[in-house]
Formats: structure tokens, C-alpha cells, sequence
């Protein structure tokens, strides 16, 4: 297992800058996943890692060892891509322990080392089968046992998982979890489903336009996001982001005619006061229908459905279209009135798209 660190990594091709100035260490033995929108750098980011693509300026390094100038073979990782390459006439005993028989490794330790990781991979069942014989989630299992046997530092992984149907991922992306704390390898993940981020990554790395967006725990990540992009690509549905205009008395809700002031709402007192335009987040699960007078504000609601138990609605405030949890107990009646949970409420520069916690300037 290695710790690798990447210092102000640069990968530019042809006046593109594919990565732009990243700089991250990976622990030994952690799972990180790169997520982000496509082309946005994390791809490259791993195959520069890996030793498949050059860095135009910046390191890579291995336990504090410089590696830009090692081939990927000199590196000591293992590599597993979205669509599984098993050679079709080999059974699977034969594809998993390829990788030991062209080093010359004797056979007795390729014996000890398949009997290791057909059972850590529970592969003892298809050893005779062809790879067509296999469904997919099986085949990736494979490719990844041939990945691991090496004994790799590293274990790279691009969207493994994306090709595989959705009612074998499901099952895989735990299995996965569990084998990778099981073997303790350094592993970098790359995907843009934020399911298998949220649930798989001891960190996320969150990438946009070739940059680091933030660096966080998935929980963290969710309700602590440091920017508009954060905030809006993590969480489904998507977080609510509403102008904020400020007025005599308090912050208008965009084009709404609905202005949130001290007296109404539990809002921080430097919010309030911002003679600055602020975006308000707030994530579906904290925005709610309710009936009383009191409480909520007037808004139109645009339509009230379900989603296995939840039951949704959205709202319209000018032309944006916003959703919310309808929790009420009781729904006889059309409610009018939306309320904003004042401990899910996040606040950010209208400017500059980044967090804001307190008073900013002018």
C-alpha cells in the first residue's frame, strides 16, 4: 500500500488545460473517489497516476517518492476501466492469475494466491467457466481479482461500475466497499454517479472545469458544500438555489413579491442586513408545505407527487421551478404556504457562487 501525493499537478494538451494546478494526498490505505460532471479532469487526473498520461508540470509521488518519470509497469498499480477486457478464450482461473504467469512467478505461489482471492472475491464456483458465461457483475469481480493478485500499492478503478446494469450495481457497489477495507489497498475511484460516491468513498474529491471544487467526508460534503456547484451536483433531487434580493426591511425571494424579515423568519441577523444579492440553498428535505397561517410563506405551488414513499411538490418562484417534502400529516386542502427549515438554510456570494457564513463586504 503506498500514500501518493499529487503537488500542483498540471496536464495541458495542446493549450487545454485537462488538470489545472491539483494538489492532493491520498492516505495510505483510503478510498477516494474523484466525482464530477464528464471532462471535467478526473480521468485524466487517475491516468496520470497510473503512468498512462505525462504531466506537463507538477508531481506525482509514491510514499514520498517522485514517480513522473516511472512507466506505469514501474509503478506497482493495478488498473480496472469501465468495460472489462477478459481474454474470451481463457477460463477464469487462467484470465486472473495471467498477470503472475508473465512475471514468471513459481507456480506454487500462484496457486497460494488464487486460492486467496477466489475466496476473498467468492469466485470458487465460475474458476472453469469462460468469461461469456458469466453476467456482467461477475466479469467485473474477475477483472478486478486479476487487478489485486498483483499485490498492487495502488488500485485504480475508472467507473467500474457504469457498464453494468443497474439491478447487479447496486449489489457490487457493496461488495466492492467491503472487499477494498477487507484488502486495505490504496484505491482511487473515478465516477460521475454520486451514489457510488456517497456510499462507497472514505473522501470525495470533487472536481469541475480540470479544479478541485472540495475535498470532504460524503456527509460533509452534502450538508457543508463550499460552493453553488457543490451544493447543486450533490444531492438528488437538487438543492434549491433562490435569489435573495435585498430590500427595505429584509431579502426579497427573487421575483416573488415575498420579502423574509427579522420578524417572520429565523434568519441570521448579518443575512438580513446584506446590502448584497445572496443565493439561498436549501436542499429539498428541509422545504415543507404547511397549512397554518402563521407559518411558511405564500408561494405557488406548482404540482404534489410521489416517489416510493416520499411525497413531493414544487413550488415556482418566478419562473425558477424549487421542490420540497410535503411531511404533513393531514392533506385535506390545497396548502399555499411554504416553509424553510432555518437549520438547513445555506447562504452564498450571488457573485462569486461561494459560501458565505457571515457579513461580507459592501
Amino acid at each position: 500500500m503506498s500514500e501518493i501525493e499529487l503537488k500542483n499537478l498540471t496536464i495541458d494538451f495542446g493549450g487545454f488545460k485537462a488538470v489545472d494546478d491539483v494538489s492532493l494526498t491520498v492516505k495510505n490505505g483510503e478510498f477516494v473517489v474523484y466525482l464530477g460532471p464528464s471532462g471535467c479532469g478526473k480521468t485524466t487526473t487517475l491516468r496520470c497516476i497510473a503512468g498512462l498520461v505525462k504531466a506537463t508540470s507538477g508531481e506525482v509521488l509514491f510514499d514520498g517518492k517522485r514517480v513522473n518519470d516511472l512507466t506505469a509497469s514501474e509503478r506497482n498499480i493495478a488498473m480496472v476501466f469501465q468495460f472489462v477486457s477478459l481474454y474470451p478464450h481463457l477460463k477464469i482461473r487462467e484470465n486472473i492469475v495471467f498477470p503472475l504467469k508473465a512475471r514468471g512467478v513459481p507456480r506454487a505461489e500462484i496457486a497460494r494466491k488464487l486460492d486467496w482471492v477466489t475466496e476473498v472475491f467468492k469466485l470458487g464456483d465460475d474458476l472453469d467457466r469462460y468469461p461469456a458465461a458469466l453476467p456482467p457483475g461477475a466479469r467485473q469481480k474477475v477483472a478486478l481479482a486479476r487487478a489485486v493478485i498483483r499485490d498492487p500499492a495502488v488500485l485504480l478503478l475508472d467507473e467500474p461500475l457504469s457498464a453494468i446494469d443497474e439491478q447487479f450495481r447496486e449489489e457490487m457497489r457493496w461488495e466492492l466497499g467491503h472487499l477494498q477495507r477487507q484488502l486495505g489497498v490504496t484505491t482511487i475511484y473515478v465516477t460521475h454517479d454520486q451514489r457510488e460516491a456517497m456510499s462507497l468513498a472514505d473522501r470525495i474529491v470533487l472536481m469541475n472545469n480540470s479544479r478541485i471544487v472540495q475535498v470532504s467526508e460524503p456527509d460533509r460534503i452534502f450538508f457543508d458544500p463550499v460552493d453553488v456547484f457543490a451544493g447543486q451536483f450533490i444531492g438528488s433531487p437538487s438543492m434549491n438555489l433562490i435569489d435573495l434580493v435585498p430590500v427595505d426591511g429584509g431579502l426579497r425571494l427573487g421575483d416573488s413579491g415575498v420579502t423574509l424579515t427579522a420578524a417572520q423568519h429565523d434568519l441570521p441577523a448579518w443575512a438580513l442586513g446584506s446590502r448584497r444579492p445572496l443565493k439561498l440553498g436549501v436542499r429539498p428535505l428541509n422545504v415543507h408545505l404547511v397549512d397554518d397561517a402563521a407559518q411558511g410563506v405564500p408561494l405557488e405551488i406548482d404540482d404534489v407527487f410521489s416517489v416510493g414513499r416520499e411525497r413531493f411538490f414544487s413550488f415556482r418562484i418566478g419562473e425558477a421551478v424549487h421542490q420540497g417534502v410535503d411531511k404533513r400529516a393531514s392533506r385535506t386542502g390545497a396548502a399555499t404556504r411554504v416553509r424553510f427549515d432555518p437549520s438547513g438554510l445555506l447562504f452564498f456570494d450571488a457573485a462569486t457562487g461561494r459560501r458565505v457564513t457571515g457579513e461580507i463586504a459592501a
